[in-house]
């Protein structure tokens, strides 16, 4: 008996890490454990995730599975959106282009920055006193 096909991609954004698994079905998407709508209540956030399928076209065409850690809501959800366009560029080679064009493949390299000593934070200044 053969395996189930599974495409599987790695998504990253800020500290946040996602591992999607998408295998042909009905869309049902499960993140940690839980679905789409506990996880992320929000319904920008949702569709946010959702948009590189309806960029290609292919939404309800397959279900999701996903590992998310590290970061807050908002990086785990554009890491996992990162994930869901990898994954479907291996499953299709031709969505590449509709992909790359959306931003979808570009990985957000921006980073917090850190803490400087001698400052409250990383730019914030205190009071300068002249006298």
């Amino acid at each position: 008996m053969a395996a189930a096909v599974q495409y599987n991609a790695v998504g990253r954004r800020k500290n946040a890490v996602a591992r999607v698994y998408l295998r042909p079905g009905s869309g049902k998407v499960v993140i940690n454990k839980r679905d789409l709508e506990t996880y992320f209540p929000l319904d920008w956030r949702r569709r946010s995730i959702l948009s590189p399928f309806d960029v290609t076209e292919t939404a309800g065409t397959f279900d999701m599975v996903v590992n998310a850690k590290g970061g807050g809501q908002t990086g785990q959800a554009e890491a996992i959106r990162l994930g869901i366009a990898r994954a479907l560029v291996s499953c299709n080679e031709e969505y590449r282009k509709p992909l790359r064009a959306a931003g979808f493949l570009t990985r957000d390299s921006r980073m917090v920055e850190r803490k400087k000593p001698g400052q409250p934070k990383a730019r914030k200044r205190f009071q300068f006193s002249k006298r």
